[in-house]
């Protein structure tokens, strides 16, 4: 499998909440342990923290919340499939390559679905990562946030909750400058900075 494949498939792998040692992640991606540190390197760029617990019993684990649609099968899958279907003569193989297909079409549906319920693309995924990390450790973010009329402003808030709203995600937060909870709008937040600070 390619690099960005190795990756993902980890992630996936460590979502299920469970801990994997090293060398576990690596007889199962059939890579080097070196290359798992690798991976887990790249998972960081990208905001996706993974714990390392230290030991015998050590490993990798992945307490974050980390709502990414999985990969899915393409369109591009079933209209292949398709034209199998219909060059198979064995009666008993074309039914189950037929059904084979029903299946990846409902997978195909069922990921456009998804993506459009998440709305988690690019940078906007990132900054998600952010706050629900800082959520989860309780830490302060700064953030330059773009207002409507007023530009481009500092603020330093208290993420308290992710929300999905008119397509859009936001983070609810208590911002320090207005002393009050605010909405902000993810895709309005031009830079950020998760802060070693944490609020009560």
């Amino acid at each position: 499998m390619s690099k960005i494949s190795n990756v993902i498939t980890m992630m996936e792998l460590l979502q299920s909440g469970r801990k994997y040692s090293i060398k576990e992640l690596s007889e199962k991606l059939e890579v080097s342990e070196r290359m798992i540190r690798v991976y887990k390197e790249e998972l960081e760029k990208a905001g996706i923290y993974v714990d390392t617990i230290m030991g015998p019993y050590g490993g990798y684990v992945l307490n974050q919340t980390i709502r990414i649609p999985v990969r899915k099968f393409k369109k591009r899958d079933s209209d292949l499939l398709d034209k199998y279907i219909k060059e198979e003569k064995d009666q008993d193989k074309k039914e189950k390559l037929i059904m084979l297909q029903d299946k990846i079409k409902g997978v195909y549906i069922g990921s456009i679905k998804e993506q459009e319920e998440l709305n988690l693309k690019d940078e906007t995924l990132k900054k998600y990562n952010v706050m629900t990390r800082a959520i989860k450790e309780r830490r302060k973010v700064k953030i330059l946030y773009y207002s409507y009329g007023k530009g481009e402003n500092e603020r330093i808030i208290d993420p308290a909750e992710m929300f999905l709203f008119q397509d859009g995600w936001y983070v609810a937060a208590f911002c320090e400058k207005k002393q009050d909870i605010r909405h902000f709008e993810l895709k309005r937040i031009r830079e950020y900075e998760l802060l070693e600070e944490k609020y009560m």
